[in-house]
């Protein structure tokens, strides 16, 4: 039997809360040979398979789950999502607070028919994405937290509209289907802006390198992308250029500033047949490298690599929350059957008995309970990376608090290495002359 294992990142869309990844997950999981976790914040799935599943197996499971996917390397949907949920916020906002003054406010006319005619828009525009998760969820036979929000708007709503069709007297409840959309919108929204900030520090990391070389060959020195570098070509280093791609010193010698990926902040000497670091700062003299490494096999792109393996893990607050969410709608569903029929046995009218059914399907929406947890972890990766620090699995921050003791070996993890002025002493003339000596130096 083989070792040998295949890993594959997948790109999913579609996912809204923790019941959605339980579901991912388990379809994967539940593929010969594989072993999947799904992360909300990022909206991936880190596969490691024994190499007898394709790739169309693992989207295909995915679709079977109820959600789309796509091998990782493409696609920016988090934008896209955001430009859509705040149309129909901008949208849904202002006809929430008319429904709510005019079913609320003293001494304003009740108007339910205008009521009915503006929460329309909000609960079927507005609230579109929660109902077509619901209905996604349910044509595969599960349900969701959007599950919850839609039967409990769509419930408040349809009540009051047979209630007014009927002229059945009573308390309208339009304001509620209006505002609970419209609040959860803003929730969606902000997570889903969330979500797109929280990858910025990885994506800074990623961008970090430089994206043009100069390259020296039988033509004389041209600049080129860095993409069309090739490991064996020359490639001349400026000072105060960026070294493109990991290389070997040829020609020359130089000062470097390592300390993005190294913490030094003192510069260190290269020259000949001694190594340099894509990314990197040439500080003082122009040498030739030839390259050793491009893409994906660079420093910098295995330490971005190595961040977001940290970022695809799961600490162990986050399986917890994971594993309640997977029982939890159901369990929700059937605790809001047993209210509304608990009133009605009590003697309870029908509209106390409905009023408190939906009011357990809208409080029980705790959809940040799947995106709080991933989310710091993205964070707290992805800038720990920009300060150089490797998180290299998710456990490890929650493993930190028991640390008593820290010992750290050299200067330049504690110092930023840029020295200022802090304070002057003596006349005016001595400072200009010093300035003046200054000016020509490239002492700090």
């Amino acid at each position: 039997m083989t070792t040998d294992t295949t890993t594959v990142d997948l790109e999913i869309h579609g996912m809204t809360c923790a019941s959605c990844v339980a579901r991912v997950e388990g379809r994967l999981n539940s593929l010969d040979g594989v072993r999947a976790t799904v992360n909300l914040a990022t909206e991936s799935a880190h596969v490691v398979h024994d190499g007898r599943i394709e790739d169309d197996d693992l989207v295909a499971a995915v679709a079977a789950a109820g959600y789309e996917a796509r091998t990782a390397g493409s696609g920016h949907h988090h934008d896209d999502r955001v430009d859509h949920l705040s149309t129909r916020l901008v949208t849904a906002t202002p006809l929430a607070v008319i429904v709510v003054v005019l079913a609320m406010a003293p001494g304003v006319p009740r108007l339910p028919w205008l009521q009915l005619a503006l929460a329309v828009p909000i609960v079927a525009w507005a609230g579109w994405p929660f109902h077509r998760a619901a209905w996604n969820a349910a044509r595969h036979g599960a349900s969701t937290m959007d599950t919850l929000v839609s039967i409990g708007t769509t419930a408040a709503f349809a009540w009051s509209a047979v209630a007014l069709a009927s002229n059945t007297s009573g308390h309208l409840y339009f304001e509620v289907a209006a505002v609970v959309t419209t609040f959860l919108l803003l929730g969606r929204w902000l997570e889903a802006r969330t979500k797109r900030s929280a990858g910025a520090a990885l994506r800074a990391l990623l961008e970090a390198g430089a994206k043009r070389a100069v390259l020296a060959d039988f033509l004389g020195e041209r600049e080129v992308d860095v993409t069309d570098l090739r490991p064996g070509n020359h490639v001349v280093v400026r000072p105060g250029a960026q070294v493109p791609t990991d290389a070997i010193v040829v020609d020359g010698r130089s000062h470097l500033d390592e300390s993005m990926v190294t913490g030094e902040c003192r510069p260190v000497s290269r020259s000949v047949g001694d190594p340099l670091i894509g990314g990197t700062l040439n500080l003082d003299a122009r040498i030739v490298a030839e390259v050793t490494s491009i893409g994906a096999d660079t420093v910098l792109a295995r330490l971005a690599a190595a961040v977001s393996r940290a970022q695809e893990g799961k600490a162990a607050v986050q399986r917890l929350a994971d594993r309640v969410s997977a029982v939890f709608v159901p369990v929700v569903l059937a605790i809001a059957s047993i209210t509304f029929v608990g009133w009605r046995l009590s003697g309870g009218s029908w509209t106390d008995a409905f009023v408190a059914a939906v009011a357990v399907l809208v409080v029980a929406c705790p959809c940040a309970l799947g995106l709080a947890t991933p989310t710091a972890l993205l964070v707290g990766t992805g800038r720990a990376a920009q300060l150089g620090i490797v998180v290299r699995d998710a456990a490890v921050l929650e493993q930190v608090r028991s640390i008593d003791t820290v010992v750290l070996d050299k200067t330049g993890t504690l110092t930023t290495g840029a020295m200022t002025v802090r304070s002057t002493a003596g006349d005016d003339a001595a400072i200009r002359l010093a300035a003046a000596v200054e000016a020509g130096s490239e002492h700090p």
